[in-house]
């Protein structure tokens, strides 16, 4: 028997709205193009996007950030 694939890391909490300001979600913070790929990418694409993350939640105003 196979062993089931890993699961892939993702930083979704389940609020999917993205900011038209800063073109990011206001829940992961990752861009539109970022979340429809990320199944593709490689486990060393998403360990960059996910060290990225953090700043960029600077990019979008704080009281957008209130909302969720």
């Amino acid at each position: 028997m196979n062993a089931p694939p890993a699961p892939i890391k993702t930083p979704c909490i389940k609020v999917c709205v993205v900011d038209g300001e800063s073109g990011l979600c206001l829940g992961c913070y990752r861009r539109l193009s970022e979340v429809a790929a990320w199944a593709r990418f490689s486990d060393e694409e998403r360990d960059r996007i996910l060290a990225e993350l953090p700043d960029r939640r600077s990019l979008i105003r704080p009281e957008k950030l209130g909302l969720f």
